[in-house]
């Protein structure tokens, strides 16, 4: 089964299965007590066209089991124009004295090994799947990143469709009416290099051997393309896993219609992906800005931090000295929490950007500067030895991204005044851990993070320029003259650290 007009990472055409990698058929038992399916046996087909072209009307392609005189099982396919979707209905005629008697239904067999198309072997890995929807209710799947070399799935309900899922296509078997249940399993290839899965499943479908039955199905062979999938229904868009919860409305709400505009007017994606990384700084930048500048106003008060440090140099005064930080920070009206706001806000659109790029079909194969496919990773040097957990090769947007998120936390750090060696070590840590889990992932993705990290550093510098020093350090002076009330927390800490036997510092 071909997909025209796409083609595979090494411009080969895009082929979701072949004659030999493939099993489609029924299984079910004859009067007489025989195994038969339907796979193993020839059909012909019905007329003596060869060839059909569907490009204004329908067509149609029917081919037939013979079981004897007007005795047949009979698969008709019916393709309409510019659809992905195909109509497959199958037609048992006049075999009830062929099939048992006593069966209420048959098994649909359905296998299929799932060939690499994409350039990046373990991205692709991580988002193929087995998906099924389950009869008016919801859509489930086996595991994304399956670590087990075999996995199964036993659904004992009846189902609406169940779907053989690449990174950017699907191949799905949908039931006009439903399946009775179903077994799937999707088991890895490491011997096979070419293929990223083995995909089986069982189907039972309803069957009545006292009549002549018409089984009602559809297929969908094509990209998972969110707005493909919403014309075709049936909740087929779900396919794309988005995210779960507020990180999936982000992207379905947020994220894709604002792209979806870009993508009218701007033919290039790195553009419309730097246009929509300055729509989400604007749109948070109202509420951060207050954040931010609870941040640069800290960083007037880092000499007297400093000297609270030195007052309090030993391990057993940390709770005076911690107390004393806050009661500095509270006379000079800062939120020392405050500064930690615009990550916590910014931390659901960065996971939203983590599930969208790596997904989204229309990043895929789009050049931008050197990358050459903005769905997977972009490669400066190709290594001749892998990295465990890094890979073999090196991506510049992805050290691009490292070497601004370091900046931007070391920002960070030094304008809030805090200094502890362990959090110095997260600094680096955290990024080049980052740095190595990120190679292989997409250039889309990473050049985002770069582009995310910049801003953020260009919005922390323009917050600064709004501080008046001098007046931080007027408030400050002015309150000290004033006697504090404690806080309800600072009482609880208080009484905490006089449980433990020791004492606040004295005003």
């Amino acid at each position: 089964m071909r997909v025209k007009e796409y083609v595979t990472h090494d411009s080969l055409p895009l082929i979701l299965f072949s004659g030999d990698s493939t099993i489609f058929g029924f299984n079910f038992y004859t009067a007489d007590n025989k195994a038969i399916q339907t796979n193993d046996l020839y059909f012909t087909p019905v007329g003596d066209r060869n060839h059909i072209n569907v490009t204004d009307a329908p067509g149609s392609v029917t081919l037939r089991l013979h079981a004897g005189s007007d005795k047949y099982i009979e698969y008709k396919y019916t393709l309409e124009p510019d659809r992905f979707m195909v109509d497959f209905d199958v037609t048992f005629k006049s075999l009830e004295d062929i099939i048992a008697p006593n069966l209420s239904s048959i098994v649909l067999d359905w296998r299929m090994y799932l060939p690499q198309q994409e350039k990046g072997r373990q991205n692709e890995e991580y988002y193929t799947t087995i998906k099924y929807k389950f009869f008016q209710d919801d859509v489930e799947s086996i595991r994304l990143r399956q670590s087990k070399e075999v996995e199964t799935a036993d659904l004992p309900t009846k189902l609406s469709w169940v779907a053989f899922q690449d990174q950017f296509f699907s191949s799905v078997l949908i039931s006009k009416d439903h399946f009775l249940n179903g077994t799937v399993v999707s088991t890895k290839t490491p011997t096979l290099e070419k293929y990223i899965r083995y995909y089986t499943a069982e189907l039972g479908v309803p069957f009545n051997p006292g009549s002549d039955n018409i089984v009602g199905m559809k297929l969908y062979y094509g990209p998972n393309h969110i707005n493909t999938l919403k014309k075709e229904g049936l909740e087929l868009d779900k396919l794309i896993f988005l995210g779960r919860n507020i990180i999936g409305w982000i992207n379905r709400f947020m994220i894709i219609p604002v792209f979806n505009l870009l993508e009218k007017y701007i033919g290039s994606y790195g553009l419309i992906i730097l246009i929509l990384t300055i729509l989400i700084k604007i749109f948070l930048f109202p509420l951060t800005f207050k954040s931010y500048q609870s941040t640069a106003k800290m960083q007037v008060l880092k000499p007297l931090v400093e000297e609270i440090n030195k007052k309090y140099p030993k391990q057993e005064d940390a709770m005076k000295k911690q107390q004393a930080t806050m009661d500095l920070y509270k006379r000079a009206g800062i939120n020392p929490m405050g500064g930690c706001l615009p990550m916590l806000l910014q931390m659901p659109i960065l996971f939203a950007m983590f599930r969208f790029f790596p997904v989204s079909i229309e990043l895929r194969q789009e050049a931008f500067l050197w990358a050459t496919d903005l769905s997977t990773y972009d490669s400066i040097l190709d290594l001749p030895f892998k990295i465990p957990l890094y890979g073999d090769h090196v991506s510049l947007f992805t050290l691009l991204m490292t070497a601004s998120t370091l900046l931007t936390m070391k920002m960070t750090s030094s304008t809030s005044g805090q200094d502890q060696p362990g959090m110095k070590m997260m600094m680096y840590v955290m990024p080049i851990m980052f740095m190595f889990i990120l190679n292989n992932f997409s250039a889309g993705l990473t050049y985002y993070y770069f582009l995310a990290n910049i801003l953020t550093y260009f919005q922390n510098m323009i917050s600064k320029r709004f501080i008046d020093e001098k007046k931080v350090l007027a408030t400050l002076e002015e309150n000290k003259k004033k006697p504090m009330k404690k806080s309800k927390w600072q009482q609880r800490l208080e009484e905490a650290a006089r449980q433990r036997g020791m004492q606040p510092p004295k005003k």
